[in-house]
């Protein structure tokens, strides 16, 4: 955003908006704290996203018997060190980061666009007006997590692509020409529906618990509301996290399966439906192979502080939120 168009805006922003409405950051202003936030929250938990998808893929190959792959998800909860160590002394750190340009270059425009999309979507349903609106929120929510998964889901199959075990890519650019020349503009959209069935749900329980939190500690204490609705994003983002992670990854393993399929010899399935995805995996590698990369998942959503022995807030979504705040906070203090 040039400096002239900013001056531009200045006006119209103070004339036709509230702070009532969107905390006093016009549009524009959402769509980049939304965007710094998308990028900081995801590659500050690349390296354990690395590890979760490795973990994902194990047992996806064509070659790999019933028995062999069943047995890759009977030790699932002691691979995480094993892949660390492997990784770090076969590729070395780098080697945690393949893949992260990817998703650099898909995060920031997809958060730019939910944040946006969701205070938008809440301002229309009515989620600004007196009281509390838990369905409004959720909804908003669902409706900013479809819209940013069609911006996101093309290099989040590229990035996850990258980050595979002898992946035969030489980078951003080698796997998308090759993909669009070898599979076509689909293959960039076979996961949409399980990334949408996945996320949904998630982003929904999310908001809404996070607005009735911030409501309620409002109005417990409206003097010390700023320090409270940083509690809030903690609190929120922990709870919701760290629960609709774990329960949510069966079909997160789905969605690496049908992104990576064809790649390194993984299984391929012939149609993007879930639920024969489900079959085809438990037929062959038995239930426990939907949970392969929970551990991993939940740890990118939940702080391991054992300190105080207290539930604390997922590292990821506390990120994203508090880093959303925090830019929207910058933009307002400096009139940016």
């Amino acid at each position: 955003m040039t400096e002239t168009s900013t001056q531009i805006q200045k006006p119209d922003f103070k004339t036709t908006t509230t702070s009532h409405e969107n905390d006093g950051l016009g549009f524009w202003k959402f769509m980049v704290a939304g965007s710094i936030a998308g990028m900081v929250e995801h590659m500050a938990m690349f390296p354990v996203d690395t590890l979760k998808t490795r973990m994902q893929m194990l047992g996806a190959a064509t070659s790999s018997s019933p028995a062999a792959a069943a047995s890759y998800s009977s030790h699932h909860h002691h691979q995480i060190g094993r892949f660390f160590t492997s990784i770090m002394r076969k590729e070395g750190p780098l080697g945690l980061y393949r893949g992260i340009a990817a998703m650099g270059l898909g995060a920031g425009p997809a958060h730019a666009v939910y944040f946006s999309v969701y205070e938008t979507s809440k301002r229309k349903l009515g989620g600004n007006e007196p009281g509390h609106h838990p369905l409004v929120h959720a909804v908003s929510g669902v409706v900013a997590t479809i819209v940013s998964d069609a911006v996101l889901t093309p290099m989040d199959v590229v990035k996850q692509r990258l980050q595979l075990k002898r992946s035969p890519y030489n980078g951003v650019k080698d796997c998308v020409l090759r993909m669009f020349k070898e599979e076509g503009f689909r293959a960039f959209y076979a996961s949409y529906r399980t990334t949408i069935v996945m996320n949904a749900p998630f982003t929904a329980v999310h908001f809404a618990t996070y607005e009735a939190m911030k409501k309620v500690l409002s109005e417990i204490s409206p003097e010390n509301a700023s320090e409270e609705r940083l509690m809030v994003h903690v609190m929120a983002g922990g709870a919701a996290g760290a629960l609709a992670g774990a329960v949510t990854t069966p079909l997160d393993v789905v969605k690496t399966r049908l992104q990576c399929q064809g790649v390194c010899g993984a299984d391929t399935f012939r149609s993007s439906s879930i639920r024969l995805a489900l079959k085809q995996i438990v037929a062959k590698e038995g239930y426990q192979a939907l949970l392969r990369g929970l551990t991993p998942r939940v740890l990118s959503k939940t702080d391991q502080s054992r300190v105080v022995q207290i539930w604390l807030p997922t590292p990821s979504a506390q990120m994203g939120y508090c880093n959303c705040q925090a830019c929207k906070v910058w933009e307002t203090r400096f009139e940016v």
